[in-house]
């Protein structure tokens, strides 16, 4: 078997609500993700990931306190491998389509969420520094970054169709 990669990293993230569909207009890509959480302990969350036809396991730290910054361990699994770990994980499986949008120098990665999520669309984008200036898209919408309820980890224990 090849030996797969894995990747250790501090993402410097911020989300925000999508206003309108424009992005799509906009996407270069666009694939399926089917994710559970082997364990959403506020320290850590364990994540397994379908992405098309790869597999990932995914082990993200606690965020730090303005939300910006988590550290993150990533692993490419087989396609069965994470077929078998997503049988095990939390319900509900959260399912959502990711389209990629290049807006100025940057990417947007915008989930459009699906099943007990629907309705919930969100964008974010990863930054190589906390005070990086990034242009905004007109479908930009509220900045979330750092509410936990955001979070694909909480959307699986309190899904978007329960929120008052």
């Amino acid at each position: 078997m090849l030996l797969k990669m894995s990747m250790v990293t501090e993402e410097i993230e911020r989300k925000f609500l999508v206003t309108s569909e424009l992005f799509k207009k906009e996407a270069s890509n666009s694939y399926v993700i089917k994710q559970g959480f082997l364990n959403t302990h506020e320290e850590r969350t364990v994540r397994i990931r379908l992405k098309n036809d790869k597999g990932y396991i995914t082990v993200k730290g606690k965020s730090s306190k303005d939300g910006l910054t988590r550290f993150e361990w990533e692993k490419e699994i087989s396609k069965e491998e994470a077929e078998s770990l997503l049988a095990l994980c939390e319900r509900p499986i959260i399912d959502k389509i990711r389209y990629e949008v290049k807006f100025g120098h940057h990417m947007f990665e915008v989930d459009e969420f699906f099943s007990d999520n629907e309705g919930l669309i969100i964008a974010e984008i990863e930054l190589q520094s906390k005070d990086e200036v990034f242009a905004k898209p007109k479908w930009l919408g509220k900045e979330v970054t750092g509410d936990i309820k955001y979070y694909n980890s909480q959307l699986s224990k309190e899904p978007y169709k329960y929120w008052k």
